[in-house]
């Protein structure tokens, strides 16, 4: 059974619902996962939007979120899950507002494509004193198992 990724909050490719955006309570979708294969010693993910600023001239990928050391025998997590409420041994990294947790879409202009990836890891990896996506990426480089993904889309309203 292949690694799957998905949320009861939006389709795969649909429109993200406006709660979990800046233009609503700007909290994190339920997602949930299944299929993680034998000898996965952790998960990451890490939630981005390679559309920055304007879809149509995209310059930079956007981080939301960054999650590391979630559990193999974790299912997924619940909408507006806070750090109290990850799993156990779940460490954050830092998004691109500099900070760590979730930061939902809020596109300055266009439809924006949200890209939530979902990392099998043969290890548990140290802490990395909350790291950006690029230094995660580095310390996962040779340790992936499986990888899964979930694209959701979101364009603000009243523009």
């Amino acid at each position: 059974m292949a690694l799957t990724l998905t949320s009861p909050d939006f389709a795969p490719g649909g429109s993200i619902p406006a709660r979990f955006t800046c233009q609503g309570d700007d909290v994190s979708p339920a997602l949930a996962w299944s299929g993680v294969p034998a000898g996965t010693k952790s998960l990451a993910l890490i939630v981005d939007d390679p559309d920055a600023p304007d879809p149509k001239a995209p310059k930079t990928t956007w981080v939301h979120w960054v999650l590391y050391g979630l559990p193999p025998t974790s299912e997924g997590l619940p909408a507006a899950v806070g750090r109290a409420a990850l799993p156990a041994g779940t460490r954050e990294g830092t998004n691109d507002w500099k900070r760590t947790g979730y930061g939902g879409p809020c596109p300055p202009i266009g439809r924006h494509r949200y890209f939530h990836k979902l990392y099998a890891l043969d290890v548990v990896l140290p802490d990395l004193h909350e790291p950006a996506k690029a230094a995660l990426e580095k310390a996962m480089e040779g340790h992936v198992l499986a990888r899964a993904e979930l694209v959701g889309t979101y364009q603000k309203t009243g523009r």
